[in-house]
């Protein structure tokens, strides 16, 4: 498979193979599905936390006599069935990561990406360097790759100008070609990769 490359004004530069296999049919949709699982969980800070009965304070006095006063037996401030009681079974800290395999990792994003690119929502420049650190000056580059809606700017390192320039357009994200997983390229209407981040990329996958 071949895919165009374009400079900052929109214009062909000639094409780029695809050198990892492209994954066809249903294989690997349940990696993807494992992956996306994994990773939604790990971003989950799971701090929540709840007092039992043995942690909320008060004495262990009984609130009133056993008998004689016509009201329920009570024995305990801290009872669940007060107002300010412990909680039954609530939630503690606990960590939600999951795990996932190399391989698994390695083919939910050959196929993330196999099918981002069969739908044309891959878009590749040969550069991206900005001559400035203006938003309008990388809105213009935007509007010139005709990409709308959400889209994943992927380069193979971090840029100053290019990280101050699409930091106040709400669509645009950023990441690196290292970093890049199977939510990123999962998530976005268009992936804007330069050549360079794409070939990075394709010796991720090609790694046994």
């Amino acid at each position: 498979m071949k895919i165009a490359i374009k400079n900052l004004e929109g214009k062909d530069q000639g094409e780029l193979e695809v050198k990892f296999k492209l994954v066809e049919g249903g294989r690997g949709t349940q990696a993807v599905h494992d992956t996306v699982t994994a990773y939604r969980a790990a971003q989950r800070s799971g701090t929540a936390c709840t007092k039992n009965v043995g942690e909320v304070s008060g004495s262990n006095k009984k609130p009133w006599r056993q008998k004689g006063t016509g009201r329920a037996r009570a024995g305990s401030h801290q009872s669940p069935l007060w107002v300010g009681g412990g909680v039954v079974f609530g939630p503690k800290p606990r960590d939600f990561s999951k795990k996932v395999s190399k391989k698994t990792k390695q083919l939910s994003l050959r196929k993330a990406l196999s099918e981002r690119l069969k739908a044309g929502d891959v878009v590749v420049v040969d550069d991206l360097k900005l001559e400035s650190s203006k938003t309008k000056d990388f809105v213009g580059v935007i509007s010139r790759l005709e990409l709308q809606g959400t889209t994943l700017v992927v380069s193979t390192g971090v840029d100053k100008n290019l990280t101050l320039a699409s930091r106040n357009i709400e669509k645009v994200t950023l990441t690196t070609s290292d970093s890049l997983n199977t939510y990123d390229v999962l998530r976005p209407d268009k992936l804007l990769f330069t050549k360079s981040a794409f070939e990075k990329v394709e010796a991720r996958l090609t790694q046994e």
